[in-house]
Parts: structure tokens; C-alpha cells; sequence
């Protein structure tokens, strides 16, 4: 079995990269989420010197239409922090679920339960392999309208709209306490019923099934192609890239990477917005040329 841990403070490896795992939002977008030319470029190269490159993000699926022309052959991208491996190929709004690693309704409610008794106040949405449903004072952070609005406990109900489709993961927000503590609140209340992580700015939580992180299904689509983590090179830029940094062989923390981000990964880079990951990947192909 592949794990998706290796030890803090492990060596960048010394084996050429087979794989180039990247985040998105923060790292390999810029803040207007564009792709710039330079990146494009760097991506059409690696793929073109057989390096495979995935794009490993928070996002759901349905917001994958800012890179989904830039998956090249394989058309994989992992989507919701490690919650579902999507086929990009059809287009907007016809990508196909290839592996999906769902929250356990079950567990859905109980961290739904042990959050709002630990942070009061704490409000909920809910990430489906399709659909987006969310509490009715949930604020508008996100890019559409929900299907549904009520509490989270009828959205998680045997018989709640869309019962029939998996939970990718639940979503959190509190307006006043601060993001990283927010963070330690919910991981001591939730403890391993789930795992919790952050990707934004604000004090907005993920939380998503036991053991579900990017990592852990970056190394299971690693293991399928034979790849060993010494063999991917990572980038990222919050906490929800931390495992997945901690696992690659040869890592990067953007340079504007939250602390934690830059004591996980083995290197650092410019910030997304001067085009980072195209400056590792140019120089990776200019060494093996």
C-alpha cells in the first residue's frame, strides 16, 4: 500500500520527476484566477517531455473550466481536497467522476454536531458530487446559488435533496473567530471522524471523509501508474497542501505561502502572481536537457 506520509524534513529526491502535482487557487493561478502564457507553456513542456502533470485543488469539479483545456492526455485532475478524481475531457459540465472518496453521511453529521457545540455560531454548506447545498445564513462565498437551503442536519438527512448522490465534503464558516484557530478548534473537536483543513483566507473549514486529503489520493493515482513519490515534485500554497508537500519527493512553497506550508515543503518559489511554478518546471526541463 502506498502512504501518503513520508517524514518531515526527508531530502528532495535525487530521481528525475515523473509527475508535477500542482494546486490552483494561490499557486498556480494568479489572484484574477487566469493562466498565464508563461504557464501554459511550462505545462505543454512538461507533458511534451512525458512528465504528467495533475492539478490537485480544493475546488469542485464544476469549477475546473479555468484549466480543464490544460490536462493534455490524461485528462485527470483531483478535485475537493482529495475527494473525487475527475475526467475533465467532456468539457464544462460533462466531466466524469473516475474515483470518488466520499463523506460517510454519518460522519458528516457528527462533525456537524461536535463543530457547532465546540464554535457556536459555526455555519454549514455541503459539497456533492453534483450539487451544492447550504445552511440559509451561509454567506455568499462561493460562485453559484445553492440547490437547497436548510439546516445541515436536513441537507445530511436519509431523505434530503440529492440523498442519492455522495458528500465530497462539508464546509464551515464562522464570522469571528480567527482562520487558524478556527482550524485547531475544529480538528480537536472532530478528531479522526473526519478530516478537517483550510484553503482560504477567511475562516472557512473543509472537511472531508477519514484519511481524504490530496495526498493520500494524489498516492493512490501515483501507485496506478507505478510512480513513487520520489518521482513527483508538488507545489502549494495553504494548509490544505501540507500533506501533500510532506509526501512528494521534491516540494515547493509558493512565495506567498502560509508559514505552515513553508516548513512542509523541501523548497520555495516565487509567488503565483510571478508565475512560480512555471520558473521550478523551465528549470527542470533545462537540467534534463
Amino acid at each position: 500500500m502506498t502512504s501518503a506520509t513520508r517524514r518531515p524534513g526527508t531530502p528532495a529526491s535525487p530521481l528525475p520527476p515523473r509527475l508535477i502535482a500542482t494546486d490552483l487557487d494561490g499557486t498556480l493561478l494568479h489572484d484574477d484566477k487566469s493562466v498565464s502564457p508563461r504557464t501554459v507553456a511550462a505545462l505543454a513542456a512538461a507533458e511534451a517531455a512525458g512528465i504528467e502533470v495533475f492539478f490537485v485543488t480544493g475546488r469542485p469539479a464544476r469549477w475546473m473550466d479555468v484549466v480543464s483545456e490544460h490536462v493534455h492526455g490524461h485528462g485527470l485532475a483531483i478535485c475537493g481536497n482529495g475527494a473525487a478524481v475527475v475526467d475533465l475531457h467532456g468539457g464544462p459540465g460533462a466531466h466524469r467522476f473516475v474515483k470518488v472518496r466520499e463523506l460517510a453521511r454519518e460522519n458528516a453529521l457528527d462533525a456537524v454536531r461536535l463543530l457547532r457545540d465546540a464554535a457556536p455560531g459555526t455555519l454549514f454548506a455541503i459539497e456533492q458530487t453534483y450539487g451544492f447545498y447550504q445552511e440559509p445564513a451561509y454567506p455568499k462565498l462561493h460562485l453559484e446559488a445553492p440547490d437547497t437551503v436548510a439546516p445541515a442536519e436536513k441537507l445530511l438527512a436519509p431523505d434530503a435533496p440529492g440523498a442519492d448522490e455522495p458528500v465530497l465534503k462539508i464546509l464551515a464558516f464562522h464570522h469571528e473567530i480567527a482562520p487558524d484557530d478556527f482550524l485547531m478548534t475544529a480538528r480537536l473537536a472532530i478528531g479522526d471522524r473526519a478530516n478537517v483543513t483550510r484553503s482560504s483566507p477567511s475562516a472557512l473549514l473543509e472537511i472531508s471523509g477519514p484519511g481524504v486529503s490530496k495526498a493520500s489520493t494524489l498516492a493512490l493515482c501515483c501507485a496506478e501508474r507505478g510512480i513513487s513519490h520520489e518521482e513527483v515534485v508538488a507545489f502549494g500554497d495553504m494548509p490544505n497542501d501540507v500533506e501533500m508537500l510532506t509526501w512528494a519527493g521534491t516540494s515547493y512553497a509558493m512565495g506567498n505561502a502560509h508559514p505552515d506550508v513553508i516548513a512542509a515543503a523541501s523548497g520555495r518559489t516565487a509567488a503565483n502572481t510571478e508565475d512560480g511554478v512555471a520558473v521550478v518546471i523551465e528549470r527542470i526541463l533545462a537540467e534534463r536537457r
